[in-house]
């Protein structure tokens, strides 16, 4: 969803090639080439191959930085930021949230049971990202500073599994982090990938 949403925020044509994990499409000789994790998702742009969604969203952020909407900046120092965020995200946000989505939302899809007492560690973890995250947003609109960028894009699967769950309580009670949820929740691109997903 991360991918298919950058391709859409840069308002490029593409082919969306589905691989049915169940089925065991993704370890299968072809795909493993591909991928030797045999994970999706996977980019083929010409003769360039990509897996790691944070990879390929920032190889089209900047390969066609003239399309769509700018994810990045020309400007060193603001591209700095928008680099120290998209860090802050992978490294402490994304463990916390990850964990999280696992057990809150895929295990009971699965049939399985959540484990409260790692819901509870990482609710805390995710509280005390969250506070650095408050204090960022009160004076900037977005984390990497006023515009829109990767550094917040990387956010949306997690974030939006979260809303669904009890964690979306520590979103809310944080009035800057409730603003920029709601902002970039919405975004177009991002609306019609979400909508892709559930018309599968």
């Amino acid at each position: 969803m991360r991918v298919l949403a950058c391709l859409e925020e840069k308002e490029l044509d593409y082919q969306f090639i589905p691989v049915n994990l169940r089925a065991g499409e993704s370890k299968k000789e072809h795909f493993l080439s591909l991928n030797p994790f045999g994970q999706v998702p996977v980019l083929e742009d010409g003769d360039l191959k990509l897996f790691e969604s944070r990879a390929i969203t920032k190889y089209i952020a900047y390969t066609y930085a003239k399309n769509g909407t700018p994810l990045i900046s020309q400007d060193p120092k603001k591209m700095a930021m928008v680099c120290v965020w998209m860090e802050v995200e992978a490294q402490k946000y994304e463990n916390a949230a990850a964990k999280l989505t696992w057990e809150l939302c895929i295990k009971p899809n699965m049939g399985m049971a959540t484990d409260d007492a790692i819901v509870e560690e990482y609710e805390g973890k995710l509280a005390t990202v969250l506070d650095v995250y408050e204090d960022r947003l009160a004076n900037f609109k977005y984390l990497a500073g006023d515009c829109f960028t990767l550094a917040d894009f990387h956010h949306l699967p997690t974030l939006n599994y979260l809303m669904g769950t009890k964690i979306k309580a520590l979103f809310d009670s944080r009035i800057h982090v409730n603003t920029w949820c709601a902002d970039i929740l919405a975004r177009p691109a991002w609306k019609k990938v979400f909508a892709m997903k559930d018309n599968k």
